[in-house]
């Protein structure tokens, strides 16, 4: 499993470049939400295709839906996401 920064950097690889305020709130909603970095991973990807760019009080706010709910993997965010009609994917 990749960690945060190595699926960050990867990111970067695709093309998808990260200004450095968008790197703190990354940061700010793992610390923030105690989250690990499999669902830190999903809120990024989610607020990625949501979004069409980086969001960052869009992506603190998903990563708190899936803290509030108890949410672990990346399967139960996406199920529950789409479940509950969040996001158009």
């Amino acid at each position: 499993m990749l960690t945060l920064e190595d699926y960050l950097h990867n990111l970067r690889g695709k093309g998808f470049l990260f200004q450095e305020d968008a790197i703190g709130f990354i940061y700010f909603g793992k610390h923030y939400t105690s989250a690990d970095d499999e669902l830190i991973k999903t809120a990024i990807e989610l607020t990625l295709k949501a979004q069409k760019t980086f969001d960052g009080s869009f992506y603190v706010s998903l990563l708190e839906t899936f803290t509030k709910h108890q949410l672990k993997t990346r399967k139960d965010a996406i199920r529950f996401v789409k479940e509950n009609r969040l996001l158009a994917i």
